[in-house]
């Protein structure tokens, strides 16, 4: 998704470059990060997990070492709430935290409709908004930093949910003999309407199985990210089956 959200970027004017570990042939994206580093003033973070974070800020690119102008940092991956308000012990305070993690898929980065739920104060969120508004159309201020990524993992954890019913169902409506197509628009009318089914011609991982680096995998760690913000003595039986039921799915061609 940061392709599309960099692309967006720097058609609404703004001198914003790339970084990642793998050249995908672009000018204005690079695997140096010491071309990258230190000029930068503000992050957008889109990595995939708590492990590349670490790695971009403090650890093999080491941003906290290797950008001494940077000023402001947007954690846009889908990460544990717990994790990401530790992150302000481990910044130094004259950088602005903003977490803002988006949802859309990539049909929204591509379209820049993307939803964002946003933790940070009111006037760190305000001065962001322009630049957000660049990639997105939907901009939910949750709270202090944290309460996005809170917000995100309980809304990711009904995704989830919702990709592994609607794809049991769609596996049984085969054993009957039922039309996919007819069936998904009955969904869309009726009160088991959802995201994945209303999306399921779009959506690029609708029809993917499980595999650790795609975007199933990514639902795995979605809600692992859920489980750990979950209340203490909370009944957490009904997510680990949705995890379970995802880490088993298998690809559908229709």
């Amino acid at each position: 998704m940061g392709l599309p959200m960099l692309e967006a970027l720097r058609d609404g004017g703004v001198d914003a470059m790339g970084f990642d570990v793998v050249d995908p042939g672009l000018g204005h994206i690079t695997t140096n990060i010491m071309a990258f580093a230190p000029s930068l003033e503000t992050l957008f973070s889109v990595v995939r997990d708590e492990e590349q974070t670490n790695a971009l800020l403090f650890d093999v690119q080491n941003l906290m070492g290797t950008a001494p102008n940077l000023r402001r940092i947007f954690i846009c991956s889908t990460l544990s709430p717990r994790y990401v308000r530790g992150l302000r012990d481990r910044i130094p305070n004259h950088v602005t935290l903003i977490d803002a993690p988006m949802s859309g898929a990539v049909v929204a980065a591509e379209n820049r409709t993307l939803s964002f739920m946003l933790g940070g104060s009111d006037n760190h969120i305000a001065e962001a908004t322009p630049l957000l508004a660049l990639m997105g159309e939907h901009f939910h201020h949750m709270g202090s930093f944290g309460a996005g990524m809170q917000a995100k993992v309980l809304n990711n954890l009904l995704a989830a949910s919702h990709t592994a019913m609607t794809r049991l169902v769609l596996d049984w409506a085969d054993e009957a003999g039922l039309d996919t197509k007819h069936l998904l628009n009955l969904i869309e009318t009726s009160s088991g309407q959802n995201w994945l089914a209303s999306g399921f011609d779009t959506i690029e991982f609708a029809k993917h199985g499980y595999a650790p680096d795609n975007s199933i995998g990514i639902l795995v760690k979605d809600v692992a990210a859920a489980l750990d913000s979950a209340p203490e003595g909370a009944d957490t039986s009904l997510p680990k089956q949705v995890q379970t039921n995802i880490l088993h799915l298998r690809p559908r061609t229709s």
